[in-house]
């Protein structure tokens, strides 16, 4: 997960374009949807002059154009759609920049979007891509940095009519986007869950310090989710009311009832992500009282060990003087009796201890 960075070359260049991204390997693609309730036309691998004259065909008014691109590190080409929609250079700057914390703004007639997509990979790694939105009259683009799956579904109920996706405006379409979105937050808590599960198995069984790494690592990474998470929910909740004063010109009003289901989401899982983030916190506390206990236990069994011992010693020290006259020396039995002693001590001691419980 990258940092922010300062750029410091952005003082003196404040329309210095820059992707800031690592993904850069496949050449930018974009498709177009343009669709109503009577049909829909699909264009793949549109260029941008196909896009100009689809956006401004005056026969298509009325019909909802959804333009998603595929790839960000071509960067004249996505200046060039921003000249084509009418974008703010800063907004482009944004679009560029995928390190840049998650928001939503209201620019005139636009709409502007952007959220982390977070997805563990096969190698249990965390694949994050910012996704970016602009809203315009009938006009919907998505940026996103490279070819997923995400918005499948969405393309094939635009297909077969399916839904009201086709009755609805672009607005309509952008929740279907950000849901597709915050379907990935449920599926990466799902395998969080999974893992949180396992460490708070170990941190009872485990006594090697990795348990207590991997706990660590896996609190950075849900921290890092709520994160990507929170500028979301507090778009969403401008989004979400139908009595709001400072009502979105972007969003119909009957569509604001969707927009609140997507930020009641957003408050599932956050408060599921706090929920995981405290387990953890108990297990590492947990981890921390077993090695306290343990260490506890050793030094009983060493302190135990020791008074045991403390009067052999003394009894040692004390037969040990070189003095010429010690009359046990000469007595033949005293060698055994100091022994049987010396026996009868521990155990009495050690049966002591027992019955205390001291160890």
């Amino acid at each position: 997960m990258k940092k922010v960075q300062y750029d410091k070359v952005r003082k003196v260049q404040p329309e210095y374009f820059v992707y800031t991204g690592m993904h850069n390997s496949d050449p930018v693609d974009m498709q177009m949807f343009v669709y109503n309730d009577t049909g829909y036309e699909q264009y793949d691998h549109v260029s941008v002059d196909r896009i100009q004259k689809e956006i401004q065909d005056d026969n298509q008014l009325h019909d909802v154009k959804w333009l998603n691109i595929h790839g960000l590190h071509q960067v004249e080409k996505i200046q060039e759609i921003g000249q084509i929609i009418q974008l703010e250079p800063f907004v482009v700057s944004d679009i560029l920049n995928v390190t840049r914390r998650p928001k939503m703004e209201e620019l005139d007639e636009i709409l502007f979007f952007s959220i982390k997509s977070i997805l563990p990979d096969r190698d249990k790694k965390l694949r994050v891509e910012q996704l970016s939105f602009v809203l315009k009259d009938n006009l919907l683009v998505s940026f996103q940095e490279k070819k997923s799956d995400f918005f499948v579904h969405i393309r094939e109920r635009i297909k077969t009519h399916s839904g009201i996706v086709r009755k609805k405006g672009n607005d309509y379409l952008l929740y279907l986007l950000l849901d597709a979105v915050m379907e990935n937050f449920y599926i990466t808590l799902e395998y969080y869950e999974g893992l949180i599960d396992v460490l708070v198995t170990e941190s009872k069984t485990n006594e090697n310090q990795d348990v207590l790494v991997r706990i660590e690592k896996t609190r950075d990474e849900l921290n890092y989710l709520k994160r990507s998470l929170l500028p979301l929910r507090d778009a969403l909740l401008n989004l979400k009311s139908e009595h709001s004063t400072n009502d979105i010109k972007a969003i119909a009003h009957s569509n604001h009832v969707f927009f609140a289901r997507l930020h009641q989401k957003s408050l599932e899982i956050l408060e599921q992500i706090e929920y995981d983030m405290n387990t953890l916190d108990s297990a590492s506390n947990f981890y921390f009282s077993a090695q306290s206990h343990r260490m506890n236990q050793i030094m009983k069994l060493l302190t135990a060990v020791s008074v045991i011992f403390m009067p052999l010693t003394f009894i040692v020290g004390v037969y040990g003087m070189n003095f010429e006259f010690m009359p046990e020396l000469h007595y033949k039995p005293a060698y055994f009796m100091v022994l049987g002693g010396m026996l009868m001590i521990v155990l009495g001691m050690v049966f002591y201890f027992k019955k205390k419980n001291w160890f």
